[in-house]
């Protein structure tokens, strides 16, 4: 059985322990509070032995040396990661295979928040942690990569079963729903999510993890081509009309 335990840290990250309860085996997804990620494994009575970053940026990867140091993890993650420290003990991108203990997650790319990003995809657990490429409601800024870039990753995201569960790294869904709103007013999926993430929120209960097909839903920027005409942009591609409501987001107060 694959457990998956899930905790705040920072100001607004999650932090996100895996756990085979046969052999063992337990990864941490990025490594956003080292402290409070093995505070959390002790809790739970799990040994940390590897972890899987998702992209470079501080907040995922800097607690990697402390952890390794700790508990003697193997780091897998893109090659991006040494940007921040040493390299990966693996280096791996789409396509490649990563196990822990009796799982296999598939590595997908899904750059352009930073050019290396990668998901994790368990499809016999139909889990994907898809690090900041999809957040409930929203999606990454493009910090690094182009909108064209980063559709076909959106697109790789949603390829898969309507059903899979998704794991983002920020709890952004409260601001996320008021540029959702405020773009596709008229969805009344999403009006009837925002109630029930509303709710969720002043429960202090957090909004992630996701399920693909509510984001085909009420996501916005998975939505861009059926809101080509709504942007003005009704020959567009679909890239470009992503694209242009990654803009708008950008620049909304």
């Amino acid at each position: 059985m694959l457990q998956i335990h899930q905790f705040p840290c920072l100001e607004d990250n999650y932090g996100f322990l895996a756990h085979d309860t046969e052999s063992g085996a337990t990864a941490t997804i990025d490594t956003p509070d080292a402290a409070e990620i093995l505070r959390q494994a002790d809790l739970k009575g799990w040994r940390i032995t590897d972890v899987w970053n998702t992209h470079w940026h501080p907040d995922h990867a800097g607690g990697n040396a402390e952890i390794k140091a700790k508990t003697g993890a193997r780091v897998t993650g893109p090659a991006e990661v040494e940007r921040i420290g040493t390299a990966p003990d693996r280096i791996v991108a789409d396509g490649d295979v990563v196990r822990l203990g009796g799982y296999e997650a598939r590595v997908v790319d899904v750059g352009g928040h930073t050019l290396g990003h990668i998901a994790y995809v368990l499809d016999t657990e139909n889990v994907g942690f898809v690090g900041d490429a999809l957040f409930a409601m929203g999606c990454g800024r493009l910090f690094e990569g182009t909108a064209e870039q980063m559709w076909a990753s959106l697109s790789r995201i949603a390829a898969l079963p309507d059903d899979a569960t998704l794991y983002c790294a920020h709890e952004y869904t409260l601001s996320n729903a008021r540029f959702a709103l405020a773009i596709d007013p008229d969805n009344a999926a999403l009006q009837a999510r925002v109630d029930y993430v509303k709710a969720l929120r002043a429960a202090g209960k957090p909004t992630v993890p996701m399920t693909l097909s509510v984001e085909k839903a009420t996501n916005p920027f998975l939505r861009a081509p059926l809101l080509k005409a709504a942007i003005g942009m009704p020959n567009a591609q679909d890239w470009e009309a992503f694209g242009e409501v990654r803009l708008r987001k950008d620049n909304f107060k």
